[in-house]
């Protein structure tokens, strides 16, 4: 599911009409509390807690609520498309998406953790991937254009919930590396105008994709 809240600027900025702003701006709330028995169906991929005990499906527990509502209104729409939640959403209101979000943001991620892997990199080297994970994390790679991953997802992975960065330490591996792969090939698309993801993907080779991921999944706040 990966993903995403937009709060309405209306909300806070017609003065004019401070009740109709107030309700406004509580309607574009998600209600965490709401969200759990809407939820009910996520649970047999998720968890019902967003902790999926398998690779295949995201961990979606602590992701940042903006990041996953906008990943359930994408899929919604069919801006990004999940077979497996093909029809799921569709008698979900906007609000109903809100407050799923909402929920699986309050529930505490645990950790995947990463393993030792060994990388072979495009001059025929093999070098340590989770050395060269936190390399590309950290400080991404000059010479391919590749920024660093924590400039948007912060130092620790967890992300910035605010603007919509979503949390990635302590995801699953497989999956990580699922989805920068499709980032790259264009399969996922839905990162926005400025195709941010789209971009650092597409400069980074397998061995490259390999390691950022297997080292992002064990980090930790």
């Amino acid at each position: 599911m990966n993903s995403i809240v937009k709060t309405s600027a209306l909300a806070f900025g017609l003065l004019l009409a401070a009740p109709f702003a107030a309700t406004s701006a509580m309607a574009a709330e998600g209600d965490p509390t709401a969200g759990k028995a809407k939820a009910a169906t996520c649970a047999a991929c998720h968890g019902a807690d967003g902790n999926s005990i398998a690779p295949a499906f995201p961990k979606i527990a602590g992701l940042g609520e903006k990041y996953l509502h906008k990943q359930l209104m994408d899929v919604k729409s069919g801006e990004r498309e999940i077979p497996q939640m093909i029809g799921q959403l569709d008698n979900l209101s906007e609000q109903d998406l809100r407050d799923i979000a909402a929920y699986f943001d309050s529930q505490p991620l645990q950790l995947a953790g990463s393993q030792p892997l060994s990388v072979k990199l495009n001059s025929g080297e093999t070098v340590d991937g989770l050395k060269l994970g936190r390399k590309l994390f950290r400080a991404g790679n000059p010479e391919t254009g590749v920024p660093a991953c924590m400039g948007c997802h912060s130092p620790t992975g967890k992300g910035n919930a605010p603007a919509g960065y979503p949390r990635l330490g302590g995801q699953y591996a497989e999956y990580l590396e699922a989805q920068l792969k499709a980032f790259r090939a264009g399969d996922r698309a839905n990162d926005g105008d400025t195709r941010p993801m789209r971009s650092v993907a597409k400069s980074l080779s397998d061995a490259e994709i390999k390691a950022v991921s297997q080292y992002m999944a064990g980090l930790t706040d």
